[in-house]
């Protein structure tokens, strides 16, 4: 196994083995049997000790400039079945983790597709209703026959000409806003 990516790739195989045998379990506890399979006592404590061992050993070189990572935007949800009808169903994304500090808790967790990373939270303080976030896509064309042939009822956007690239302006059930942009002069999208 070279990263948690492949821990991830191996719940999904069990989710879907054990959903073809009639037991349903949902994302987190395919992660949480992975995490036991391997002996750890979560899925958080296996993530951190892959994260670990793919660290290099060796010292960084002197005098590297800091890095930073691509940023990881926070939507505000009120509806947990609601934000996994869009964002999963929908969109395509896939559910990365989950988190909850107990019973009866607000729900926070990660949704990803390809590079594009979401955190989508329950929690009141951590971020307002009607965010947006502006992407960088190829194919956009592609993006808008795949989302629109699930025919979600609540939702049939189309795509709009701007100076700056072709777009595909999305908002989920909480009014978040996300605008999937494809560059002028992309052949991939052009139809």
């Amino acid at each position: 196994m070279r990263d948690f990516r492949d821990a991830k790739t191996m719940a999904r195989s069990l989710r879907q083995r054990l959903t073809q045998r009639g037991l349903t379990i949902s994302h987190s506890e395919a992660l949480e049997m992975v995490a036991e399979q391997f002996g750890f006592e979560n899925w958080n404590i296996l993530a951190a000790r892959l994260a670990t061992e793919e660290t290099p050993a060796v010292a960084p070189a002197p005098l590297t400039a800091p890095r930073i990572a691509p940023p990881i935007p926070i939507f505000r949800i009120f509806d947990v079945a609601k934000a996994r009808e869009f964002y999963c169903d929908y969109l395509g994304m896939s559910v990365d983790w989950e988190h909850r500090f107990g019973e009866n808790f607000p729900l926070y967790f990660q949704v990803s597709r390809e590079a594009l990373i979401l955190h989508l939270s329950e929690h009141s303080g951590d971020a307002s209703p009607g965010a947006r976030i502006f992407v960088w896509v190829t194919d956009v064309v592609a993006i808008h026959r795949e989302i629109t042939a699930r025919d979600y009822r609540f939702l049939k956007p189309g795509l709009q000409d701007a100076p700056w690239g072709r777009e595909l302006q999305l908002t989920d059930p909480f009014s978040n806003r996300i605008t999937l942009c494809e560059k002028p002069g992309n052949t991939a999208g052009t139809t």
